[in-house]
């Protein structure tokens, strides 16, 4: 059994702003007092008010300094479970094109992106027990329907967890989200919650943020879609959590690369030390077969409803 993996993070710069709630907001109360709004940054990238906030900029809070606390324990398992995904796992849940999936953790549950619309996620969620008002985060990959789509109907239960969103997002959905629950704006590395890291925005074209969980098997690394290149995915999770991978999860956005480049990327992981792979939503039939053959039973071809236990005592 390793020991839980200890990251290797400068300490973070935590920014809280306040920003009233505008017309844009999503359709429900308006809430009293102002939306909290906080800036997540590497030092020593310090975003000017107008980055974090859009059109209407925020007064400047004095940051502070939060150090990083090493934990050698062992911890409970980390659960992990696809609660949205194209392709099909449990017949009793439905199947639609996105992503999200669930890691509960034994101090906190995340939900890392939402899936492309809120019944889908929602009748899924309820199919498992899923109490939408024990999620305490949630992490959205990048700015695409399918990984977007089901915070609406999420926060419209009554759920507030706190959302964690690339900087590049655009101004107005940040604007929205803000006026209903905590947001924040993640630019580089940071750790979110307690053995949960973001590895920051990667990518240029398509911003993309991948999550990284420690476990006592190794990081896991959940993606969305991986815009910005898998290998590159992992390589930024690597920097938050150092060690051999004991799973990718998500989407490896491979449906139209040749089998050629496939291979490469394959190899590639296997350098990175990438233990597991469940690729699925938008990897593609043909490379998640290539997968498969290539890992053998260290391959899951992963649908919704698939669940994952990693770690943990007895691992």
């Amino acid at each position: 059994m390793r020991p839980a993996v200890v990251a290797a993070l400068p300490s973070l710069l935590v920014f809280t702003v306040s920003c009233a709630p505008t017309s844009t907001a999503l359709p429900t109360p308006e809430p009293t007092g102002s939306a909290a709004v906080t800036q997540v940054a590497p030092v020593p990238t310090v975003p000017q008010p107008s980055e974090r906030t859009g059109a209407t900029p925020c007064p400047t809070i004095e940051p502070t300094i939060q150090p990083l606390v090493e934990r050698e324990e062992e911890t409970d398992a980390v659960r992990f479970t696809i609660l949205y995904d194209n392709n099909a796992h449990d017949p009793a849940l439905e199947t639609d094109w996105g992503f999200a999936c669930l890691a509960e953790l034994d101090h906190a549950t995340v939900l890392f992106d939402t899936g492309g619309d809120g019944p889908t996620l929602l009748d899924n969620m309820e199919t498992l027990g899923v109490d939408p008002q024990a999620i305490d985060a949630v992490a959205l990959s990048h700015n695409h329907g399918d990984h977007t789509g089901g915070l609406d109907a999420l926060l419209d239960t009554g759920a507030r967890p706190t959302v964690y969103v690339p900087a590049s997002f655009p101004s107005a959905f940040k604007r929205d989200v803000a006026a209903r629950t905590e947001l924040v704006e993640v630019t580089g590395p940071a750790e979110i919650l307690a053995g949960v890291h973001t590895t920051g925005e990667i990518g240029s074209s398509i911003v993309e943020q991948a999550l990284v969980v420690e476990t006592d098997a190794g990081p896991v690394v959940l993606t969305g879609c991986a815009h910005p290149g898998i290998v590159s995915m992992v390589r930024g999770a690597k920097e938050v959590a150092p060690g051999d991978v004991a799973l990718v999860v998500g989407g490896f956005h491979l449906r139209s690369a040749s089998r050629r480049r496939v291979g490469q990327i394959i190899d590639a992981l296997r350098e990175l030390g990438v233990e597991r792979v469940a690729p699925t939503h938008c990897t593609g039939d043909e490379a998640r077969q290539m997968f498969a053959e290539a890992f053998g039973d260290d391959c899951t071809l992963a649908g919704v409803g698939q669940t994952f236990r990693i770690g943990g005592r007895g691992e």
